[in-house]
């Protein structure tokens, strides 16, 4: 059983909730987390397109986090689990990095969302990263143990 995995996978979970809840809780979760006040008036005005963006992000997060889980030998071994890690992986890292340089233009959010969701994004990036090193031989076998 790899850690680091199951701390990857329980942080994207985290976070998968954490979107529900924006769903749940409406516009003013919306403004905390920083989605942007369109998101945040569109919530208020009952419109299905923020609950539809945020079910999908919950959906991708939620999908990431069973493969940090399959890869921890939590669950079963999902299919291309190698080649996911690895996207996801680097999806984290970018997007960690990335934000940084949003944060003087800021495209309707503020720049303590930047900060704060980057740095969360690239902390999760390097636990798949270092994961990834301990693992990535094992990864590889078909067999379930880990």
């Amino acid at each position: 059983m790899n850690r680091l995995f199951i701390v990857a996978g329980s942080l994207s979970s985290m976070a998968a909730l954490l979107h529900l809840a924006c769903i749940y809780f409406g516009a003013s979760w919306y403004r905390f987390f920083g989605a942007g006040e369109q998101m945040a008036q569109w919530a208020e005005q009952g419109l299905i397109k923020p609950t539809l963006i945020t079910l999908f992000i919950f959906s991708v997060l939620s999908v990431w986090a069973a493969y940090a889980f399959s890869a921890a030998g939590l669950i079963r071994r999902l299919p291309l689990r190698r080649t996911a890690l690895l996207l996801i992986t680097a999806v984290y890292v970018v997007r960690g990095l990335g934000g940084f340089f949003l944060i003087s233009t800021p495209m309707g959010r503020s720049p303590e969302f930047w900060l704060w969701s980057s740095g969360i994004c690239l902390v999760i990036g390097l636990i798949h990263s270092f994961a990834l090193i301990q693992t990535w031989p094992q990864l590889a076998s078909h067999s379930s143990s880990q």
